[in-house]
């Protein structure tokens, strides 16, 4: 894939502004949009369509609550609906589209069949999950076949540790690694050389709108890029600590200036991650 210049970070503002208001007119516009469980899940039905792109939702059951966090139903669902409709815009991919035009974006089960048909998916706040024996035995057979799962939203050194927990029930013979510079994943579309810290948007609000970023102080420095990768280095979990990238999709339309600040960046890990995913 040939590279491109750094420059078309700006270009992305410049279509994410123009998108802005379109977005704004389907959803509600500026404002509190409908988030966590308000909204009910979509459950795909049995004959759902899986020869277009589509992001899935990862259920799961939580064992406590994070602060200013929703469980699995964090940032659900408009940041897989904002990152799939600027992946229909940026690229070429060919988006799964319902009758009404809007992305498909499904909630699945670990234990469902229907995970299997999920070319990429989605945790969020995982750090407060925990995987039954069943689920933990289906997400390993989901990730060794080929399946890829991003986890991100999560903060500080307890939800860490709850995480890797639960994934290495999973996946207890692989090891996590920090993601390094010259991985194909921060090249693929746009250069991602440093992962942005993205707050959600209640903090930021908290914090004035500055640049204050660290939602868990001390115990959130910055913003960790890791994952587990199998034999042939291909990425099967993509982890996103101490940063909520899916805020910088999902209120996007909802402040100018949390945009301006997040939504580039955000996307532009969004977006490569979405196509590392298609392509390896």
């Amino acid at each position: 894939m040939p590279r491109v210049p750094r420059t078309v970070a700006a270009i992305l503002m410049l279509l994410a502004l123009a998108g802005a208001a379109a977005a704004q007119r389907r959803f509600g516009g500026f404002g509190r949009l409908p988030e966590g469980p308000g909204v009910p899940p979509r459950f795909p039905p049995r004959d759902f369509p899986n020869g277009d792109f589509y992001v899935c939702k990862m259920m799961y059951r939580s064992v406590w609550r994070e602060e200013m966090g929703a469980g699995w139903a964090t940032d659900y669902p408009y940041a897989g609906i904002n990152l799939m409709t600027r992946i229909g815009e940026l690229t070429k991919t060919p988006v799964s589209r319902d009758a009404n035009g809007d992305p498909n974006y499904w909630v699945v089960q670990l234990t469902d069949a229907a995970l299997f048909r999920c070319p990429f998916l989605i945790g969020s706040d995982v750090g407060t999950a925990e995987l039954s024996p069943a689920e933990a035995t289906r997400l390993r057979e989901y990730l060794l076949k080929g399946g890829f799962l991003w986890v991100d939203d999560f903060w500080g050194t307890h939800a860490w540790q709850v995480w890797t927990t639960e994934i290495h029930k999973a996946l207890p013979e692989y090891r996590i690694e920090e993601i390094p510079a010259d991985h194909p994943i921060r090249h693929q579309m746009f250069e991602v050389e440093t992962l942005p810290q993205v707050t959600n948007i209640q903090f930021w609000r908290r914090m004035g709108g500055g640049l204050t970023t660290q939602e868990r102080g001390e115990d959130s420095p910055f913003a960790d890029f890791r994952m587990i990768a199998d034999e042939k280095g291909r990425i099967m979990v993509l982890m996103t600590h101490n940063t909520d990238i899916g805020d910088s999709w999902e209120r996007e339309a909802e402040d100018h200036e949390f945009f301006l600040q997040f939504s580039p960046s955000g996307y532009a890990v969004g977006i490569n991650a979405v196509l590392y995913a298609l392509t390896h």
